[in-house]
C-alpha cells in the first residue's frame, strides 16, 4: 500500500500548490491595483471599468484554478481507487487471455481452455520459449471451460525446466472440420507495477495486463480437475 500513500501525497502536493500559486496572483494583482490607485492622474483618474474588467478577470482564473483542484483531486481519487483493485488482485488466482503459462519448482504448469462443443479429436502442443516442441498428445476434449494441468515431462519422458511456455489446441470434428478452441494463462498475483498506463500483474516471472484479466479467484488447495488422456481422450 506504500505506492499508493506515495501517490496521495503527491496528488496532496500538486492541490497545495495550485492554491499557493493562485493566493500569489492573488497579492500580485492587489499591489498592482494599489500602485495604480497612488500613481494615476487626479486629473485624469483610472477608468472604474477597468477595475471591473480586471476584477472580473481574476475572478474568471481564480475559478479557472479551482476547477483544475478539483478536476485533479477527482484525477488522483480515481486513480487511487484503480490502484487500490489493483492491490487487492495479490495473492489471488487469475485467468487472463492467452498462451503462456509458467512451470515452477513444483513442476507444475496450469492452463485454462474452453472448446465451443465436444471436440473428438485435438492436438495439445506445448512449445519452449525458443518456439520448439516439447510435448504434444491427442484426445477428445468436452465441450465449455476446462483446465489442462501439464507436469513438466516431456515428449520423450524428460522433465523440462522451468520457465515460460506456450500452449496451443487444435480442435477438429470427426468430418475434419475446425472446432474452436480457446485457451487462457493460469497463475497467482505477486505483485502490481504501476509504471505504465496500464497496471501490470506479476504472475510468477510472467507480466499480465489487469485488462487482460477474465477471471479472478481464491487459489484452490485442490488440484485441478483433468482428464488423464488415453487413447481417443485428451486432458
Amino acid at each position: 500500500m506504500a505506492a499508493i500513500d506515495n501517490v496521495s501525497a503527491t496528488g496532496t502536493s500538486k492541490v497545495a500548490t495550485s492554491r499557493a500559486t493562485m493566493a500569489d496572483n492573488f497579492d500580485t494583482f492587489l499591489n498592482i491595483l494599489t500602485t495604480q490607485l497612488k500613481n494615476q492622474n487626479p486629473l485624469d483618474p483610472l477608468d472604474t471599468n477597468q477595475f471591473t474588467a480586471q476584477l472580473v478577470q481574476f475572478t474568471g482564473v481564480e475559478q479557472q484554478l479551482k476547477t483544475n483542484e478539483f478536476l485533479e483531486t477527482l484525477m488522483l481519487s480515481t486513480q487511487n481507487t484503480a490502484k487500490s483493485e489493483a492491490v487487492s488482485y495479490i495473492g489471488k488466482q487469475v485467468t487472463a487471455s492467452g498462451k503462456t503459462g509458467e512451470l515452477n519448482d513444483e513442476k507444475k504448469a496450469t492452463w485454462a481452455f474452453n472448446a465451443e462443443t465436444t471436440v473428438p479429436n485435438a492436438v495439445v502442443t506445448i512449445k519452449d520459449s525458443k518456439g520448439s516442441v516439447v510435448y504434444s498428445e491427442t484426445g477428445s476434449l468436452n465441450a465449455g471451460p476446462g483446465t489442462f494441468l501439464w507436469d513438466g515431462k516431456t515428449t520423450t519422458g524428460t522433465t523440462a525446466p522451468n520457465g515460460i511456455y506456450t500452449i496451443d489446441i487444435k480442435g477438429t470434428s470427426l468430418s475434419g472440420s475446425s472446432i474452436e478452441v480457446t485457451t487462457s494463462s493460469v497463475g497467482v498475483v505477486t505483485g502490481v507495477d504501476f509504471t505504465g498506463d496500464v497496471p501490470i500483474l506479476t504472475i510468477g516471472s510472467r507480466k499480465v495486463a489487469i485488462s487482460d484479466v477474465t477471471d479472478v479467484r481464491v487459489p484452490s488447495t485442490e488440484e485441478p480437475a483433468e482428464e488423464e488422456p488415453s487413447e481417443g481422450d485428451a486432458a
